[in-house]
């Protein structure tokens, strides 16, 4: 199978340092990965390329990058998956979110220190057992848990994050899935303190639930889901105030009582009516809204069958 991989380059120690792609014709297997191209490249063709693998069994979860625009582990997708038909292409580039260090290697600092933002350890209460015993925790909590240990910590879904290309402060997918590991545990006591400082900007409420994350990750680790269960942890804890917890609150409320959302008045009701300053910075948005056409109706109508959906929501309620 004859294939180009159009690889973007950037080397910092060059004498002009600059973006490119740089093709590269090569030979397949039907068979081979993108890691098999790559190493053959650097192996045979360009030793100057850089990238990072180590295991080429989906474990380390080093070799992650985006191949045609999104984030994949290059160790187990084939290249006769993501060829091009019109022109036997596929494009590789370096991780997204993060920092180029060369070719398509980037840095991981930022993505660690978030990780470790948010006390990725055990903090069990009480007198610790002793040499006979040891914590116990309930099956079927740690089978709850099974998803977020399965994070091989490749960065596929920072790469991806929708929120993380237009604010750096958020703590992203992978940290908070890890997070999530830990509030859920039975044998950790610190689920209340971790809960409030996940609560804080930068955490859990900054999630934009666009689901790249869930589409990217190798191993079904579902961090999207996880932050949806954080806020609700959080909420059953008392952390209700911030603007996330008032807008999931007030979002329920409208589509119980009419079927639908009431979305002029879902952004009032969240910051508050009497929330001068906010209501200044929703005018704005308001405006352009009024221009365009997408001013949503000041008469809100139910939706037809809208009892059905209230049956739902007391199904639900019963059962919980």
């Amino acid at each position: 199978m004859d294939v180009t991989l159009s690889v973007k380059r950037f080397n910092p120690d060059s004498d002009r340092p600059e973006v490119f792609y740089q093709d590269y014709q090569i030979e397949m297997s039907d068979s081979a990965t993108v890691l098999d191209g790559l190493i053959k490249i650097r192996e045979e063709i360009d030793g100057t390329l850089a990238l990072r693998c180590s295991c080429r069994s989906a474990i380390c979860g080093s070799c992650a990058m985006r191949v045609n625009g999104q984030a994949m582990l290059a160790c187990n997708t084939k290249i006769i998956d993501v060829i091009s038909k019109e022109d036997g292409k596929v494009v590789v580039e370096p991780a997204g979110n993060l920092e180029v260090i060369k070719d398509l290697v980037v840095d991981f600092q930022p993505f660690w220190d978030k990780v470790r933002a948010v006390d990725p350890w055990l903090k069990p209460e009480g007198p610790e057992p002793g040499p006979d015993h040891e914590y116990v925790a309930d099956n079927d909590d740690m089978l709850d848990l099974a998803g977020p240990m399965a994070c091989i910590m490749c960065g596929a879904c920072v790469s991806d994050c929708t929120v993380l290309e237009v604010d750096d402060s958020f703590l992203g997918p992978a940290a908070l899935a890890k997070a999530y590991r830990f509030v859920g545990d039975p044998r950790d006591g610190a689920a209340q303190s971790r809960l409030g400082d996940l609560n804080e900007p930068g955490g859990m409420w900054d999630c934009t639930r666009c689901m790249m994350c869930v589409e990217v990750c190798p191993k079904g680790v579902d961090p999207m889901g996880r932050i949806m269960a954080l806020r609700d942890k959080a909420m059953e804890a008392g952390y209700n105030k911030t603007y996330g917890a008032r807008h999931a609150t007030v979002f329920t409320e409208m589509v119980e009582h009419s079927g639908r959302v009431d979305e002029l008045r879902l952004p009032l009701k969240t910051k508050g009516i009497f929330n001068v300053p906010e209501m200044i910075k929703l005018l704005p948005v308001g405006i352009r809204a009024q221009l365009r056409g997408k001013m949503p109706p000041i008469i809100h109508k139910k939706n037809p069958g809208q009892e059905y959906v209230r049956r739902i929501f007391k199904k639900v309620e019963s059962d919980r």
